[in-house]
């Protein structure tokens, strides 16, 4: 399905769930309370809704809040929340004190050798059979 109208469908679906009924006009008048930035058309809320458009990121955050969602979930579904907590998971189970004493020591060498290290790191990962976990 098209990104826009997987957004708009999540949309609709937070409006209902904020107990709102899914119309331009509803959500039109909602967002220009709360936004900080120049009002809005009724006319680009509309393609929101009909999944023609998906709004700039800062007026994404401001749906999110006031419809009391994650902006990312907002955006991109819970496909993405689910996947961030399984990475985060992963780390946090799998990193002892030793591994962040020296993730630390890593962070504070300069640039072309932090490239090194980790050319060093992917070398061995490679040799064991190993993918980076961002492939």
């Amino acid at each position: 399905m098209d990104q826009k109208l997987e957004f708009a469908e999540r949309l609709r679906a937070a409006m209902q769930a904020a107990g709102l009924e899914p119309r331009p006009a509803v959500l039109l008048d909602l967002f220009n309370t709360h936004y900080w930035g120049r009002s809005v058309t009724f006319q680009a809320v509309s393609r929101w809704l009909r999944g023609e458009s998906i709004p700039e990121q800062d007026k994404l955050i401001t749906l999110a809040e006031v419809l009391k969602v994650e902006p990312e979930v907002l955006r991109f579904g819970d496909a993405v929340r689910q996947s961030v907590q399984r990475h985060r998971q992963r780390w946090d189970e799998g990193v002892g004190y030793l591994e962040r004493e020296t993730f630390d020591a890593f962070l504070q060498l300069p640039a072309p050798q932090r490239k090194l290290i980790r050319e060093v790191i992917l070398t061995f990962a490679k040799v064991h059979g190993l993918r980076p976990a961002n492939q």
